[in-house]
């Protein structure tokens, strides 16, 4: 038997986004940007699929929707593209933020702006106060994520939005790993940039988004053609957008089924490790989590090795963000949330989906606690 619980790396193609995709892959062809029948035709496919996407996050104009290559690039234009059109040279992101965010910032660091970083509590989630007590005048933007995509975690972003709306600075939210497992209105929400990834939810890899509220300082990244309003250049994807607005829209409609049968199955995964494995801690349980993501610390065994025993027996976890794989560095999020060296070491994110299965979970629960005692067994006892 094999168990794929790792969904906040990518997930798999949902059937009806795949066929949505297919005509404009293969008869529907044609240039978006086209004036002929065969670019009409996909020009009307984008637009189409633009509300759909509006439509499944909250956006009241489809036109605020940037099509872009994925979460990355949209968190890069979100962060670079309002900051360098800003008045300042100043701004905030939560230190538990993914590398895209992190990265865009420590390239505008670069360039001269001033960057602060704000560790969350010890459960994981920010203070919208301590957030708040970083503005400046000169603040251009502030960052932060809606579901940490390590441990779940889900951060007050409305409060911090309304926060920074009184006092004029824009708020950019990564709502990648949140988009179909919690609510997203970014109305509700009151930010005024908002990243999602298809692949997140079903969709193809290769096509994101970014939500641009009207008014929202903005300079573009790419230059070149005039395309989505001159905000990001190059040929639209149009298959790709066409199957990521399906994906959204299904995931949407099947969230509230989805998400408390996850949550049933991650708490039965948490609870069922804890209980068989000692030695054992979930990364911030008290907070409010996403509902597919559990994190765990299994006391005096590497994550590397524990994920490789575990790949073995056909179950795939990781040990954080899928963009990290290969990297020997601790986990900035757990460090950022205070945990130990060894801790953070001995930490697997396991991540579940609309196709995970209670028998999968059973396995994997029986798997998990095989390996960890083989792995205690053979390895040297820390000193």
């Amino acid at each position: 038997m094999r168990a794929y619980l790792d969904h906040s790396a990518t997930t798999p193609m949902a059937p009806e986004a795949l066929a949505a995709m297919r005509p404009h892959l293969e008869a529907r062809f044609g240039n978006a940007s086209s004036p002929h029948a065969w670019g009409r035709e996909a020009r009307a496919a984008l637009e189409e699929a633009r509300g759909v996407l509006a439509r499944a996050v909250g956006a009241r104009d489809p036109q605020t929707l940037v099509f872009v290559s994925g979460g990355t690039e949209a968190d890069n234009l979100a962060v670079k593209g309002a900051a360098r059109a800003g008045r300042g040279r100043h701004l905030v992101v939560s230190a538990i933020e993914h590398h895209a965010v992190l990265e865009a910032a420590a390239v505008l660091e670069a360039e001269g702006f001033a960057v602060a970083r704000v560790r969350p509590e010890a459960d994981g989630r920010l203070d919208p106060a301590a957030v708040e007590a970083h503005l400046r005048p000169e603040t251009v933007l502030v960052a932060l994520m809606l579901a940490n995509n390590e441990t779940g975690v889900l951060q007050p972003v409305a409060e911090v939005a309304a926060r920074c709306r009184a006092r004029g600075v824009p708020v950019h939210a990564d709502c990648v790993q949140a988009l179909g497992k919690v609510p997203v209105d970014v109305g509700a929400l009151g930010v005024d940039l908002a990243a999602f990834s298809a692949h997140k939810v079903y969709g193809p890899k290769g096509i994101g988004a970014l939500y641009v509220r009207p008014g929202t300082p903005m300079e573009a990244l790419l230059h070149g053609g005039f395309q989505e309003r001159s905000r990001r250049a190059g040929t639209e994807n149009v298959a790709g957008a066409v199957g990521f607005a399906r994906a959204a829209e299904a995931a949407v409609a099947a969230l509230a089924d989805d998400a408390p049968r996850m949550a049933a199955l991650r708490d039965r995964l948490e609870q069922a490790i804890l209980g068989a494995v000692p030695g054992v801690w979930v990364n911030a349980p008290p907070a409010p989590r996403a509902p597919h993501i559990t994190n765990l610390a299994f006391e005096g065994v590497p994550a590397e090795a524990l994920l490789i025993a575990l790949d073995l027996e056909g179950v795939a976890a990781s040990a954080g963000a899928a963009c990290s794989s290969g990297s020997l560095e601790p986990s900035h999020v757990l460090q950022a949330m205070g945990l130990s060296p060894e801790r953070c070491a001995a930490s697997v994110r396991f991540s579940l989906g609309r196709g995970t299965t209670a028998a999968e979970i059973e396995y994997a629960i029986t798997t998990v606690a095989r390996c960890t005692e083989r792995l205690r067994e053979a390895l040297p006892a820390p000193v």
